[in-house]
């Protein structure tokens, strides 16, 4: 059995129920594998495989099923089980479950010993979906960017209205660079076009980040609209509104892709270590980890992918340590380490170890590829994280 510091096993199996098979739910499978193989995990998430969320923009250049790990295929690897259903417990149902030390649903009733909670965070509500003009995160999970765009742009004869993406953070910005690539590999003749409520894109990152995605558009002659909200899509139009003077109007436009962030609610409060706090009390039994976390530490509580996977380890390693004689835990204290926003196949920009050392170009393509290998490791069982 691999060393894990400050853990003294008081039992040689745990019966243990992560809800939600997403960075978080599978960086804590791995770990409580790693430590104790003979665990009894039951991953409880609606999808029947582990969607690799961050390389969807890339689905304009490979197929969607190589972002996508049956969770069949994780239950060989690590020995466990895979429930299809969807929970979103609210806090009134995590004290039942922590009463209970079961959760029970449908036609099942699961007794734990320990349990996570790792369900993400939903998109944020968008505008008029059931157009069939808009586009969002959600219709990339089910159907390749490729495809999608092909059979809609086709669909549309001799007409040629600019593409317009809406949201310019990180994921905006990566599906705007590789949607600007595909059209030119395919020879479609549409433009692109990008609406952003802020005055500059990447807010959350320093200003040279901005500075040098805005310069790519321009060089590939994709149309900004800043201090823009979007108010919907019609057929052929889209409909905008000016931040500054309320004033509205309207852009020829064949579709609309709406990447407007995550929801920021619906958090679970949890302490240091990560047992969640509800009504000032801790839930010692209950975990809770990823986007759907908010850590009382010093440690990042950003909603990436990054952040997930680290939380998700750490609450594995004290759920380990609670379960054992000496039950010394440890504070979440992990802050990012970089952030790299692709550009498409050989262009990216982000920064390493500190904000202010911004990397471009092919060196932080490479940091990203190295990232992304990294987390393809440990979903082998090769954890290559320092703890």
């Amino acid at each position: 059995m691999a060393f894990l510091p400050f853990y003294i096993p008081a039992r040689k199996q745990l019966k243990i129920v992560i809800v939600g098979g997403g960075y978080a739910g599978i960086a804590a499978l791995t770990t409580l594998v790693q430590y104790m193989p003979d665990a009894e995990i039951t991953i409880i998430d609606p999808r029947m495989h582990h969607l690799k969320i961050t390389h969807l923009q890339e689905t304009f250049r490979y197929p969607l099923s190589d972002f996508l790990v049956p969770f069949t295929a994780l239950g060989q690897r690590f020995g466990c089980r895979h429930v299809c259903a969807e929970l979103m417990p609210d806090e009134v149902t995590l004290q039942q479950w922590q009463n209970d030390k079961c959760i029970t649903f449908d036609d099942h009733s699961l007794p734990f010993d320990y349990l996570l909670i790792a369900t993400g965070a939903p998109a944020k509500g968008l505008v008029n979906h059931d157009s069939d003009y808009i586009l969002d995160l959600n219709d990339f999970m089910e159907t390749a960017g490729s495809e999608l765009l092909s059979k809609l742009l086709t669909g549309q004869g001799d007409r040629k209205d600019p593409i317009s993406v809406i949201g310019g953070g990180a994921t905006g910005i990566q599906f705007l660079f590789e949607i600007v690539h595909f059209l030119q590999r395919h020879k479609f003749e549409n433009k692109l076009r990008l609406i952003e409520s802020g005055e500059r894109v990447l807010r959350q990152f320093p200003d040279r980040f901005a500075h040098y995605v805005q310069s790519s558009m321009t060089e590939l002659e994709i149309d900004f609209c800043p201090d823009t909200y979007f108010r919907g899509q019609q057929e052929n139009i889209i409909l905008l509104e000016e931040k500054n003077t309320g004033r509205r109007y309207e852009l020829p436009s064949s579709l609309s892709l709406l990447f407007a962030g995550k929801q920021q609610g619906n958090q679970f409060t949890a302490n240091a270590f990560g047992q969640v706090i509800v009504n000032h009390r801790v839930l010692p039994h209950i975990f809770v980890a990823g986007d759907c976390s908010h850590y009382q530490s010093f440690g990042s509580n950003a909603l990436t992918a990054q952040s997930a996977v680290r939380k998700g380890k750490l609450a594995a390693r004290n759920i380990l340590r609670h379960s054992g004689l000496l039950k010394i835990l440890e504070p979440y204290m992990h802050h990012d380490i970089g952030y790299v926003v692709s550009l498409g196949s050989t262009d990216a920009v982000g920064w390493l170890a500190v904000e202010n050392n911004v990397v471009t170009g092919i060196a932080a393509s490479v940091i990203k590829e190295i990232v992304e290998a990294q987390y393809d490791l440990l979903l082998t069982g090769i954890d290559t994280y320092l703890i």
